[in-house]
């Protein structure tokens, strides 16, 4: 296949709109649904998060995408009885044995507010586990080297049987030249091809140099999900899986904030009063993520008080207290931090501090990195440059 033709563009007025190869045949196969011009945006850049996170680390790896940046990716690697409890997958026969279905259910159970809808990337064949946790949430599609047929006749039943399902030739390299078009004009440029692995870690510039295995495995997962995440962009990684991710902000600062705020929430999920919650058994999936997030930030409505509690619980559960949540986070810490560009002010590292963050690698290359390095001195953080920007547009 050449060629294939979307329904529409980035939206319904954009046609015509098609995806084609200038040299040779397209490397996938769809082989169900009818995938569109935002679906294949998700799911090529997706299918070279999971493809490159599995040649780093040797572990099977999942990505949940939304709008061209991940709302998380992780590795194979087992949840704890709360993390299960906190992901909603505490009642999945099989998940220990699956460590694909594992990485899935971190990835897609880490922002699950912003999951809601997504694409999902493997890098692994699909499993019948890994396809029964699709099948339970709402999501577009999936792009992976291929199923197993128990899995590929799990996923064509969602969605009514219009569920996009892709499979990619995981031998398929591009071409070292990439192009694209922007008001009629197109630009060129090499693929980012830079290989990130533990390499990237060596130039350690604070005085706290121990950096053990578990952080070099969640900082290089940070690092090749920003690979892939809009600019500006940070995220913190955590056991195995981004936590957090703050996309496409101006301001770098904002991407931190947003993505502290992000991996808090995540640490939140797994508090005693949110796994206990009371929720009514008729409440799915998609609205205790809403409740929860309520719960645990006050947002838009008070969930716990008269007269608004009784929609969402058998009885009236204790709010979580301001000072409760600052006791929790306090205890937080080993929490790893990737920029995709420099870090301007200290600022960045005292909000990083305030979630939990012990690790940092980040490009360097700022006029204040003086006063970078004395931050995260004070913190007792290890700070590696790794001299690699990674912006993505």
């Amino acid at each position: 296949m050449k060629e294939f033709e979307l329904k529409y563009g980035c939206n319904p007025n954009q046609k015509p709109s098609r995806i084609f190869m200038e040299n040779g045949e397209l490397p996938i196969k769809i082989l169900n649904g009818k995938p569109g011009y935002i679906n294949f945006l998700d799911a090529f850049n997706a299918w070279q998060l999971v493809k490159e996170l599995k040649e780093a680390l040797n572990l099977p790896a999942a990505t949940s995408f939304k709008h061209v940046s991940p709302t998380s990716a992780a590795v194979g690697i087992k949840l704890s009885d709360n993390l299960k409890k906190a992901c909603f997958v505490s009642d999945v026969e099989g998940l220990d044995d699956s460590p694909l279905a594992c990485a899935y259910a971190r990835a897609r159970g880490t922002d699950r507010q912003c999951s809601f809808g997504d694409f999902i990337a493997l890098s692994d064949v699909c499993d019948k586990t890994t396809a029964k946790l699709i099948s339970r949430e709402v999501s577009d599609g999936v792009i992976a080297p291929g199923y197993t047929d128990e899995a590929l006749e799990i996923l064509k039943k969602k969605r009514k049987g219009t569920y996009n399902i892709i499979e990619i030739d995981e031998n398929y390299v591009p071409e070292v030249v990439e192009r694209k078009q922007v008001f009629g004009i197109t630009f060129e440029q090499g693929r980012n091809n830079f290989k990130v692995d533990e390499s990237l870690l060596k130039n350690i510039v604070t005085e706290n140099k121990t950096l053990p295995e578990s952080a070099v495995r969640d900082l290089i997962i940070s690092l090749i999900t920003l690979k892939y995440t809009q600019s500006n962009s940070v995220c913190y990684a955590y056991d195995g899986q981004a936590i957090g991710v703050g996309a496409g902000q101006q301001s770098r600062i904002h991407c931190t904030r947003l993505a502290g705020g992000k991996a808090d929430t995540w640490f939140l999920r797994q508090h005693e009063k949110v796994l206990n919650l009371p929720f009514l058994p008729t409440l799915g999936r998609p609205e205790r993520d809403n409740i929860i997030d309520g719960y645990i930030n006050k947002n838009e409505e008070d969930v716990c008080s008269d007269g608004i509690w009784q929609k969402y619980f058998t009885s009236r559960p204790e709010p979580l207290t301001n000072e409760e949540i600052k006791d929790y986070l306090s205890k937080i810490s080993g929490v790893s931090l990737g920029s995709d560009a420099f870090f301007p002010f200290d600022d960045n590292i005292e909000r990083a501090h305030l979630s939990g963050v012990s690790y940092i690698a980040e490009p360097g290359g700022s006029i204040r990195d003086d006063v970078v390095i004395d931050t995260s001195n004070k913190y007792n953080m290890v700070l590696c440059f790794t001299g690699l920007r990674l912006f993505h547009h």
